[in-house]
C-alpha cells in the first residue's frame, strides 16, 4: 500500500532493516507512484513529485517525473510551482531535450505579478540554462535588470552571468543595464552586479574598457565600505560586508591592470583599505590579501607596492600555516617586481625553512632562491648549507642543484665557490646531478692557483667519508689528476700542514675498490686515477709496481667495461716514453655555464618571472640567465607539465639534424666523458645506430677532455617575413612556427620559432616556453636573443619527438616587456598540418 505523503514514506524507508528492504520498498512506491500519475490527480501531484524527489535524492531513479514537474510549474499555486521548480533543477540538465518545454514556463513567470514566482523562475534559469535557452530569454532577463524590486534585479544579475558564459557574444546585451547596477545601494544587487561584471570584462576586452569610466563609482563604495561604523546587517567579525569588499577589489585589479590612470583613482583608497583593514581576525586578513593582489597587478606607485609586501612579510608571522603558505607563494610571484623590499623580509623567510610543514619549507626554499644575488650569497648560501644538512631526501637533488648554481653565478672569488660545492659534496654528495659534477671539474681544471687546495680539502674528506658517490667521483679525478701537486704542497686545508706520501694517495683510492659503496663508475674512475698517479715522477717504484699488480688483477674482471681498462693501463707500463704522453695532464675542457634540462620543483637561481593573479601555477616559468646575459635552456621547463602532464627533455646535442632520443643515463656519466674522446658535433644527416657500439679504445679513454655539449643558439636573421604558420600575433609581437620533418625519422618534427616585432618599440626579455602533450617528448634550444629589435627576426629552435601519426600540438607561455609594460600569455597552438609526424 502506497505512503500517503513524504513524511510516511520517510519514516518507511526508515524503519528498514536491510537495504535489500530499502529497495524493496522503493521500487513499490515508485511503481504507486507511476500509477497515480496516469489517473491525473491533481490533488495527489504535488505529494507523488515530493516523494519522487526523496527518492531521486537516495539515488534512485526518478527521471519518469519531469512531466509531472512542468505539470506542477504550470499550476496557479505557489507551492506547486515551487516543488516543480526544485523537481525541474534536480531531474534535468541543460542536456536533457524535455528542457525546451520548460523555456515557456520560465517566459511566463518572469512576467508573473508574484516576486517570488519570477524568482523561482530565475532560479531555475540561472541553474539549468542552455546555450539555446540562454538565447530565447537573454531579453527577458535584460528586461527584469532594469526593475524596480531589488530581490528580483538580483537573481536576474546572476541569471545574466549565466547567459554571458553560455553565450559570451551576447554580453554587449547587459553592458548598459550592469553599468546602472553598478551605482546600487543595495548590498546584495551590487554584490551581483560587480560578479557580473568582472565575468564581462574578463571574457570581452572592449567591455573592460567599457567600464574603466566605473572606477571612480567602485573607489566611492570601497571607501563607504571602509569607513562606515557598525553596521549589524552586514558585520562579519567586525568587517562591513568583506564579501563586497573582496569583489570590489578583483574588479578593480581588472580595470586598473596596465592603466595609469584608473591605477591612480585607486591608490588612496588601497592605501586606506591596507592600514585601516583588522589583521588580527582571518576575515580582515582575506581582505588584505585582495588589496594585495591589486595593488601589486595594477600600476600602482612604488611605495605602494613597498607596504603591499610588507603586509605579505607581516603574514609570514602569522601562526596559521595557511595564511604564512599564502604569503610564500605570493612573494614567489611578486620578488621579480620589487626584489628589493622583499629582501627586507629575508630573515624570516629563512626561519619558515625551519617550519614543521612542508609545504611551507618547499614556498620558503623556493623564495629563498629567488633571493639570492651577490650581495647576500655569502649569507643565503651559508643558510641553505644548514638546511641541506637536515632536510628530507626530496630537497637534497633540487637543493644542491640551486646552491651550486647560484654559487656558479653570484661567487665572490673562485675559493669560496670550490669551498660551498666542496660542502655540498660532502652533506649530500649522493643527490648531485652530472651537470653539477662536471662544472666543478671545470672549475677545478681553470683555476690552476687553487688545485692543490682543492685536491688536498678532496682528499681529507675523502678519508672522513667514502659514502657519498659524487665526493667520490670527483675526489677520485682530482687526485688522479693533480697528485704530483698534491704530494708536494702537503695537505694544506689542516691546522698543521703536513706532507702526504704516494703510498697514502695509492691506499686511499684502493680503500675505494673494496668498500661496499663501490660500484661500476667508481671502479672505472679510480682504475684510471692510480694508473695517472704511477705515471707521476713523484711516484716511487713501489708504488707503481703495486699499482701494476692492481691492474693486472682486474684484466680478468668480469665487467666488460674494467676487464679493457685494466689490460690497456697495464700494457702501458711497458711503452716506456709513450706512457708518460698518454697519461699526462688533461687539457682544461671548455669553461661555460651550467646548462640543466630540468630543476625539479624550483625555480632558477635569481630570476623569477612576473607572476600573473594565476592559480594556474605552482610556480613561475623563467629562464637561468648564464653570466654574460644570455638566456641559457630554462631549467624549470617541467613546470608546464603541468597543463598536459608532459615532461621536458634535456636541450639538444647540435644543431644538425635530430638525433635520436637517448636513453636516460646514469647519474655522473657525463664526469666519466671527460675521461674519454671529445665530443664531435652531430654530422648534418642522421644516420641510422650501429648495433652494437664498440668497446673505447686506449686512446679514447686518455683523449682530450670532453665539454658537456650544449646546444648552439640560432643566429639572428634580418627581418623579411619568415614562412610558417603565426602561432601569435599581438602587442607588437608576431611568433611564426616552422615545421621540418625528416624521411628518415618519421615522428620527429624540428620546429623553428621566429621572433618579430611588428611595432617600433622593441620587444624585451622575451621568455618562450613550450609544453607538448604526455606522449611526446620536447627539446629546446635557447633564444638567438631575448631582445627582439624591430628589423630584426631572433629564432628558437625546437624539437618534438612523437608517435608516428600523433597530432602536433603545443602549449606555449610567453612573457616579455614591450613599451614599459609586462606581458604574459598562455596558448595552445595546434593550427600544424596532418601527418607532420608521419603514419598513414
Amino acid at each position: 500500500m502506497p505512503y500517503h505523503n513524504l513524511k510516511a514514506l520517510i519514516k518507511g524507508i526508515r524503519a528498514c532493516k536491510t537495504v535489500a528492504d530499502e529497495r524493496a520498498l522503493i521500487k513499490q512506491e515508485s511503481a504507486a507512484i507511476r500509477a497515480s500519475f496516469r489517473e491525473e490527480d491533481s490533488y495527489a501531484r504535488h505529494n507523488n513529485v515530493a516523494k519522487l524527489l526523496y527518492i531521486h535524492m537516495l539515488g534512485s531513479e526518478a527521471h519518469f517525473g519531469q512531466m509531472e514537474c512542468l505539470k506542477l510549474v504550470a499550476s496557479p499555486r505557489f507551492a506547486d510551482k515551487r516543488l516543480g521548480y526544485l523537481g525541474i533543477m534536480l531531474l534535468l540538465d541543460e542536456n536533457q531535450e524535455v528542457l525546451t518545454l520548460v523555456t515557456n514556463s520560465l517566459k511566463n513567470d518572469m512576467n508573473h505579478a508574484n516576486m517570488y514566482a519570477v524568482g523561482l523562475a530565475l532560479c531555475t534559469f540561472a541553474d539549468i540554462a542552455s546555450e539555446e535557452m540562454s538565447r530565447d530569454l537573454a531579453n527577458e532577463i535584460e528586461k527584469l535588470l532594469g526593475s524596480s524590486n531589488t530581490y528580483i534585479r538580483k537573481k536576474a544579475a546572476l541569471c545574466a552571468l549565466r547567459v554571458v558564459r553560455k553565450v559570451p557574444e551576447l554580453a554587449d546585451h547587459f553592458t548598459a543595464k550592469a553599468k546602472n547596477l553598478l551605482a546600487d545601494r543595495n548590498h546584495g544587487v551590487l554584490l551581483t552586479a560587480i560578479t557580473l561584471v568582472t565575468e564581462m570584462c574578463q571574457l570581452d576586452a572592449n567591455c573592460l574598457e567599457e567600464f574603466r569610466n566605473a572606477v571612480p563609482l567602485l573607489v566611492r563604495h570601497l571607501k563607504a565600505l571602509v569607513t562606515t561604523g557598525y553596521s549589524p546587517e552586514h558585520d562579519v567579525s567586525g568587517i562591513t560586508d568583506p564579501f563586497l569588499q573582496a569583489r570590489i577589489l578583483r574588479l578593480m585589479r581588472l580595470l586598473g591592470r596596465g592603466d595609469p590612470k584608473a591605477s591612480e583613482t585607486m591608490n588612496d583608497i588601497l592605501a586606506q583599505v591596507a592600514t585601516n583593514t583588522d589583521s588580527t581576525k582571518n576575515v580582515g586578513n582575506s581582505i588584505l590579501y585582495e588589496t594585495v593582489m591589486t595593488i601589486l597587478e595594477i600600476e600602482a606607485d612604488s611605495g605602494l607596492r613597498v607596504m603591499a609586501i610588507n603586509i605579505l612579510g607581516k603574514f609570514l608571522s602569522n601562526r596559521d600555516n595557511n595564511i604564512r603558505y599564502v604569503a610564500l607563494n605570493t612573494l614567489n610571484k611578486v620578488v621579480a617586481i620589487d626584489t628589493n623590499a622583499v629582501q627586507r623580509h629575508r630573515n624570516i623567510i629563512l626561519d619558515c625553512l625551519r617550519d614543521g610543514d612542508i609545504s611551507i619549507r618547499r614556498r620558503a626554499l623556493e623564495l629563498s632562491y629567488a633571493l639570492i644575488n651577490e650581495q647576500n650569497v655569502r649569507i643565503l648560501i651559508r643558510e641553505l648549507l644548514a638546511f641541506l644538512e637536515v632536510a628530507d631526501d626530496e630537497f637534497k637533488l633540487p637543493m644542491t642543484t640551486q646552491i651550486c648554481l647560484a654559487a656558479e653565478r653570484f661567487a665572490p672569488n673562485k675559493r669560496w665557490h670550490i669551498d660551498t660545492v666542496l660542502r655540498v659534496l660532502k652533506l649530500a654528495g649522493n643527490f648531485v646531478r652530472e651537470e653539477i659534477l662536471s662544472a666543478f671539474i671545470r672549475l677545478v681544471a681553470h683555476t690552476p692557483e687553487l688545485q692543490g687546495y682543492t685536491a688536498s680539502k678532496l682528499y681529507t674528506s675523502l678519508r672522513s667519508d667514502i659514502s657519498q658517490e659524487s665526493l667520490t667521483l670527483s675526489a677520485t679525478w682530482v687526485i688522479g689528476e693533480y697528485s704530483e701537486i698534491l704530494l708536494e704542497g702537503g695537505l694544506v686545508d689542516e691546522e698543521t700542514p703536513r706532507a702526504v706520501t704516494d703510498k697514502e694517495l695509492v691506499d686511499l683510492l684502493l680503500s675505494i675498490l673494496d668498500s661496499p659503496y663501490a660500484n661500476y663508475l667508481t671502479r672505472q674512475f679510480v682504475l684510471t686515477a692510480i694508473t695517472k698517479i704511477s705515471s707521476r715522477p713523484t711516484t716511487t717504484p713501489a708504488q707503481q709496481e703495486r699499482i701494476q699488480n692492481v691492474l693486472l688483477g682486474y684484466a680478468t674482471s668480469l665487467e666488460l667495461e674494467i676487464q679493457q681498462r685494466a689490460v690497456e693501463f697495464a700494457s702501458l707500463f711497458n711503452l716506456g716514453e709513450v706512457r708518460s704522453g698518454v697519461l699526462e695532464r688533461m687539457p682544461a675542457p671548455e669553461l661555460k655555464a651550467t646548462v640543466l634540462g630540468v630543476v625539479s620543483e624550483n625555480k632558477p637561481v635569481g630570476s623569477v618571472a612576473p607572476g600573473k593573479d594565476a592559480d594556474l601555477l605552482g610556480d613561475d616559468i623563467s629562464s637561468t640567465p648564464a653570466p654574460n646575459g644570455t638566456p641559457t635552456v630554462p631549467a624549470t621547463q617541467d613546470l608546464l607539465a603541468e597543463i598536459f602532464g608532459s615532461s621536458a627533455s634535456p636541450p639538444p646535442t647540435s644543431t644538425g639534424s635530430p638525433a635520436p632520443a637517448a636513453p636516460q643515463r646514469n647519474v655522473t656519466q657525463d664526469i666519466l666523458s671527460l675521461f674519454d674522446a671529445p665530443a664531435s658535433s652531430s654530422p648534418a644527416t642522421s644516420s641510422p645506430p650501429a648495433a652494437a657500439a664498440p668497446a673505447p679504445s686506449m686512446q679514447s679513454i686518455f683523449g682530450a677532455a670532453a665539454a658537456i655539449p650544449q646546444a648552439a643558439s640560432p643566429p639572428p636573421a634580418t627581418a623579411a617575413a619568415p614562412s610558417g604558420y603565426t602561432a601569435y600575433e599581438k602587442n607588437e609581437l608576431r611568433i611564426t612556427l616552422s615545421p621540418q620533418t625528416s624521411a628518415t625519422r618519421p615522428g620527429l618534427v624540428r620546429i623553428i620559432a621566429h621572433f618579430q616585432a611588428t611595432g617600433a618599440n622593441p620587444v624585451a626579455d622575451l621568455n618562450f616556453q613550450a609544453a607538448v602533450p604526455k606522449s611526446q617528448q620536447l627539446q629546446m634550444a635557447p633564444i638567438s636573443s631575448p631582445t627582439i629589435r624591430p628589423g630584426i627576426v631572433e629564432t628558437q629552435e625546437l624539437r618534438v619527438l612523437s608517435p608516428a601519426g600523433a597530432a602536433l600540438r603545443l602549449k606555449l607561455r610567453i612573457a616579455y616587456n614591450v613599451g614599459g609594460r609586462a606581458v604574459q600569455e598562455e596558448i595552445v597552438f595546434s593550427g600544424f598540418p596532418p601527418g607532420l609526424t608521419g603514419g598513414s
